[in-house]
């Protein structure tokens, strides 16, 4: 059900490589219990698009074990597959490609590829090298980066369909470390960007959408909580709360107080 129906963001496209989404909320399919929590909480978080660590999750390359294709469908949700676990720029294309074979032509993939196990930051150079590859083999590459906004346009410019710049490490929960960042990225692009990693609660991913992200990918902060399908819950109302405020545009921030109610003409 489309919950944007009669409401005031009923027309607020959401358009990734030429395909439209309702919901801005994409969500990971690692870390939780089993794959019944799965679908549970992804169809909470109302999400369209799902990552899927091709490394780590059986999507037809392992006949014998269960298939996660099973519970999230490919005729409901885009699966996006992710090169997690990757830490060098040929490993996560011939990942890619061996997506796009278990997929069966598929091309939208997210790009990640690691520079170090501690905190899994970017390795930048590798992630460009990357890119570069992938668009010229004909991905839609929506990729994962740190927060550098010159980063960010550089892989913009070489045809990434979506910039990713995490909010603080992957799965430490610690929310948006450096918002100014986020926001000179955002007022430069002309391609979405969507906050991945780094997200704690549905306070974080609010600010994200506040600051005028286009979304925002979440994983552990969904399946590590106490309870994941409440959780995926709030983060959904969050991103639509998020959204909402940043297209109405908030008020100024001032020192002093302004009164909401005019104070001319009171009964003296």
């Amino acid at each position: 059900m489309n919950s944007h129906a009669n409401s005031p963001l009923s027309d607020d496209a959401f358009v990734i490589a030429g395909k439209t989404y309702r919901s801005r909320l994409l969500t990971g399919t690692g870390k939780f219990t089993d794959l019944e929590q799965t679908r549970l909480a992804t169809e909470a978080a109302g999400a369209e698009i799902v990552t899927v660590a091709i490394r780590r999750s059986n999507i037809g390359q392992n006949p014998g074990e269960p298939n996660l294709l099973d519970v999230l469908p490919p005729d409901r949700y885009t699966i996006l597959p992710n090169t997690a676990g990757c830490y060098t720029a040929d490993d996560a294309v011939r990942t890619c490609r061996l997506a796009r074979e278990l997929l069966d032509g598929h091309t939208l993939v997210k790009l990640e590829v690691l520079g170090d196990q501690r905190t899994l930051f970017p390795d930048v150079v590798q992630t460009l090298a990357a890119a570069e590859t992938l668009v010229k083999d004909g991905f839609d590459v929506m990729v994962y980066t740190s927060d550098d906004p010159l980063l960010a346009k550089r892989l913009e410019e070489i045809g990434c369909v979506a910039v990713m710049p995490l909010a603080a490490p992957i799965g430490s929960g610690l929310g948006i470390q450096n918002r100014w960042n986020l926001v000179e990225i955002v007022e430069n692009a002309k391609v979405p960007i969507i906050v991945d990693a780094g997200v704690g609660t549905a306070s974080d991913a609010a600010i994200a959408m506040e600051l005028g992200c286009d979304g925002v990918l979440m994983n552990t902060a969904i399946a590590g909580a106490r309870n994941p399908v409440l959780m995926a819950h709030a983060m959904k109302l969050a991103i639509e709360a998020g959204r909402a405020a940043f297209k109405a545009g908030r008020i100024p921030r001032k020192r002093f107080a302004s009164a909401s109610s005019p104070v001319d003409g009171l009964i003296g």
